[in-house]
């Protein structure tokens, strides 16, 4: 009886202990209530209730924002330490093999020539047959996708794959090519990528806008975790790729690069590579005297010599890939043989950087990492050359030849890593240039401190003090004007700091590199910008002061490409076939050229595509045999809203666009249809069977329409339609004039426009601009199609387009009131109802009193699905006829 009392007593406790937990800490959050007192019972419905709480709950919190910003930067620190060690460990086993064949100097050259010959043209060939979107550096491309361009096949997981692979063996190569850029890329593939997840769970990843937040952020990490500097990472993201940045993705970025930066640091230390988180590049310069006043000019010939240099260095680098595409036998030989011209390049740089023979001067055993290490070291080269190496010296004797001077090996690897950088980043791998080019800078600064250093050999006095002069101090800043004159940055600068862990020398850096972008920008566009205008992808330069006064009609397209309410299939295949626009503008009629919105061209050719397709003729034909069950209608294959998750039976064809997705889908299902779908047309029949197609008009109500296209009017200055594309990254534009299409800008007309030129049919604002009224009046025999709009004339222009408007639409009105009752009447007149009708207001204005549109169709339109709330041409004459009822024109 006792042991029957404490089982029960057990249970009971038991279930008064779950009541008391579900209620005071799992009600409120999942909203579950309980009765006391708790039975199993209740506790077992419960429980399914629970669970579904549990999971909508855990769906809702995945898809926030911080647990995005956290996977991204936690995926981008492991993809960067996994590099980081494939190619320390790949750099490793070639010294290796190079100090094991000591002995014999043809095994040591043959040795050192083929290994990064083979990790070069192993790249080469990877990224050729993977995805060749992943060859050079990625910046130049992600910028002109932030600023609107749709650049195919550059944000996916082949090329996130093929970028990976490929770096990684040209930076175990030992190849002067950089990780910066390339890992820019891989960074925002991977926020791509991981958006489309994500989206999994919210919506909001779907939406076009914050695709473009996701790839700012991407680019941060990238910059952020390659070097382990989130300040200067972030910085550098937002002035290489970004002409307008949102203020709303800084704390983002911040967040995302510095998750990732902490966890890339904390992989070295778990690693043993490094003993605690410090700086990549960490220095020892002094910290209470680290400069004189007296140096500052030596700072600022730096600055201006790098700006120099770097120009010089885009310029070189431009050249090279200009003679590469040119069309001569050699360019030939080498297109058709592609691993020709990285292996030949790669034979070049290693034989001349070979130890034992033309490298022992530049030297040229030194990796990448460890000439940054030695050049920033405290010693000062020329005091140590001819004596006995000092302890700690490490690395450094490898610029200190007992026959040749410190000034020579420091001209000599200078001039020699600058074609070769140069060159190599020209070769079809995954590489970048912010590496090589900041060990450019950092030996030019190291030598003009090792010529500062001769000629003060006892320092600077100061104060009684005498301070010795760093060379290092100069390397430092040697490096961040180099890169910043390439880049046009001045985030180089903070990268620096974070790079080798001190600010003694803040204020002669920025000095230096103000002034090297100063000079740079006034002689070369940056390098990403170079590659831009080389590859020929659309862009916007800088705006010029003087160029304000032109205006959106001297630089349109006016031969536009568009639909109208009443085209046929025929005309929309010779447009899709003779264009490749990506979107195309829908008109009410040719006549009023009303701009009722656009349509992408991946759902007019899905539109057409089902129009032709065998399916729908097959069903045409039962059904003019009179076969039962078969039917075809616009119910049949209609337009399913997928973001509103309804389906049908079968699924037939599936397109996506930009902006949306749609998809077809059949209504037969295998039990109603009697017999399968045969045509048994000859090839004569199914070619006219299609011809008679193609004259039937398109039913614009089942095609998805964007009501709002980005709109300029004729008389926007180029100054604000340049703003506008640059902040919105739009890539077209049209201009309308009172509600009426009359031309588009594309970024094509607006770089012809800031340059100067313009191609054919462009008519560019001549330079007397000031003049152009006072000639158009003395020229009113022959007014120019740009002539700026009167009040007056435009309210007439508008009343003559409304009466043809008018007359097109009695006349359509006449042919479907036939079937209508009472159709055999007579056609209302303009004044009685169902026709539009102007009245004049006291102040000479007019306003559309009631529209034709809404009550008489403009075609006899097909049943439509109800499946989807779609919107129609219908929906869009309705609202542009209401606002123009309430508004005088």
């Amino acid at each position: 009886m006792d042991i029957y009392n404490i089982e029960s007593f057990e249970k009971d406790f038991t279930i008064n202990l779950v009541y008391y937990c579900h209620k005071k800490l799992l009600a409120p959050l999942f909203r579950v209530s309980f009765s006391s007192p708790v039975t199993s019972d209740d506790l077992c419905l419960s429980v399914p209730d629970c669970l579904a709480r549990v999971r909508r709950y855990i769906v809702t919190k995945m898809g926030e924002d911080w647990i995005f910003l956290v996977l991204l930067g936690l995926t981008m620190a492991l993809v960067s330490w996994s590099m980081d060690y494939a190619s320390a460990r790949s750099l490793q086993a070639y010294k290796w093999i190079h100090g094991e064949l000591k002995g014999n100097v043809a095994l040591q050259y043959l040795a050192w020539v083929t290994y990064p010959m083979i990790l070069v043209m192993f790249a080469s060939l990877f990224c050729h047959l993977v995805s060749p979107q992943a060859i050079g550096s990625g910046i130049p491309e992600l910028k002109t996708i932030l600023r609107g361009v749709v650049l195919k096949e550059y944000l996916t997981l082949k090329a996130f794959t093929a970028k990976v692979i490929g770096l990684t063996a040209g930076l175990g190569s030992g190849m002067p090519v950089g990780k910066e850029g390339p890992f820019v890329h891989i960074a925002s593939i991977c926020a791509a990528v991981l958006s489309r997840f994500m989206s999994i769970f919210s919506g909001v990843y779907e939406n076009p806008y914050g695709y473009t937040d996701i790839l700012t952020v991407g680019c941060a990490v990238g910059v952020g975790c390659c070097f382990g500097t989130p300040l200067g990472g972030v910085l550098f993201s937002i002035e290489v790729t970004s002409t307008y940045f949102a203020v709303r993705n800084y704390w983002r970025g911040y967040f995302a690069a510095t998750f990732s930066a902490f966890i890339f640091r904390v992989l070295s230390v778990w690693m043993k590579d490094s003993v605690t988180i410090t700086a990549l590049f960490k220095t020892n310069f002094r910290m209470d005297f680290p400069f004189d006043l007296q140096e500052l000019p030596a700072f600022a010939i730096i600055g201006i010599s790098c700006g120099f240099l770097g120009a010089f260095f885009v310029y070189l680098n431009r050249q090279v890939v200009l003679f590469m595409r040119r069309p001569t036998a050699l360019t030939r030989f080498l297109t058709k043989h592609r691993l020709i011209y990285p292996g030949a390049v790669t034979l070049i740089i290693a034989t001349l950087t070979f130890p034992p023979g033309f490298g022992q001067f530049m030297a040229g055993e030194l990796m990448p990492r460890e000439c940054i290490n030695s050049l920033f070291d405290n010693f000062t080269w020329t005091k140590i050359s001819g004596s006995p190496d000092p302890p700690g010296l490490g690395r450094s004797s490898a610029w200190l030849h007992p026959q040749v001077s410190v000034f020579v090996i420091l001209i000599l690897f200078f001039i020699m890593k600058f074609w070769m950088s140069a060159v190599s980043t020209t070769m079809p791998i995954p590489s970048g240039a912010f590496m090589p080019v900041f060990i450019l800078g950092a030996a030019f600064g190291r030598l003009v401190g090792e010529i500062m250093a001769t000629l003060f050999p006892n320092g600077i006095l100061f104060d009684g003090i005498v301070y010795r002069i760093l060379p290092g101090g100069y390397a430092v800043i040697g490096a961040a004007a180099m890169t910043g004159a390439v880049t046009h940055t001045v985030s180089t600068a903070v990268i620096c700091f974070e790079l080798t862990g001190q600010i003694s020398h803040i204020l002669p850096m920025m000095v230096a590199v103000i002034l090297a972008n100063m000079v740079a920008q006034g002689l070369q566009p940056s390098l990403y910008d170079s590659i831009i205008q080389v590859k020929k992808l659309p862009y916007l330069p800088e705006l010029a002061l003087g160029k304000y006064n032109i205006f959106v009609e001297d630089i349109m397209v006016r031969k536009v490409k568009f639909l109208s309410s009443q085209s046929t299939f025929r005309e929309l295949n010779n447009l899709l076939e003779t264009t490749s626009l990506k979107t195309i503008p829908l008109v009410d009629s040719k006549e009023s050229m009303i701009l009722l919105g656009s349509i992408e061209r991946t759902e007019l050719q899905a539109v057409l595509d089902w129009w032709l397709s065998p399916e729908r003729r097959a069903f045409e034909r039962d059904q003019d045999q009179g076969s039962p069950g078969s039917q075809v209608s616009w119910e049949s294959f209609t337009f399913v809203d997928e973001e509103r998750g309804e389906q049908s039976a079968h699924k037939v064809q599936k397109t996506s666009s930009t902006n949306h997705s749609f998809s077809f889908y059949s209504n037969f299902t295998v039990e109603t249809m009697p017999h399968p779908l045969t045509d048994g047309m000859s090839p004569e029949e199914i070619k006219a069977w299609e011809e008679a197609e193609l004259e039937k008009p398109v039913d614009m109500e089942q095609i998805r329409i964007d009501p709002s296209p980005f709109q300029l009017v004729e008389r926007t200055s180029l100054h604000k339609t340049h703003t506008l594309f640059s902040l919105l990254g739009l890539s077209h534009a049209y201009v309308t004039s009172i509600g009426k299409l009359v031309g588009v800008v594309a970024l094509k007309e607006l770089q012809k426009a800031i340059e100067g030129s313009t191609r054919s049919g462009v008519r560019l604002r001549p330079p007397l601009a000031s003049f152009r009224d006072a000639s158009r009046k003395a020229k009113k025999h022959q007014p120019p199609s740009s002539t700026p709009s009167s009040p007056t004339r435009d309210r007439d222009l508008w009343e003559e387009g409304m009466r043809r408007e008018e007359e097109l639409v009695i006349r359509e009105s006449n042919k479907d009131i036939r079937g209508v009752p009472g159709g055999d009447t007579a056609p209302p007149s303009p004044s009685s109802t169902g026709s539009t009708s102007l009245e004049r207001r006291a102040d000479g204005t007019t306003q559309d009193l009631e529209s034709p549109s809404t009550s008489s169709p403009l075609t006899a339109s097909p049943p439509t699905s109800p499946v989807s709330p779609i919107l129609t041409l219908s929906s869009l004459q309705e609202d542009i006829e209401s606002e123009e009822s309430d508004e005088p024109i």
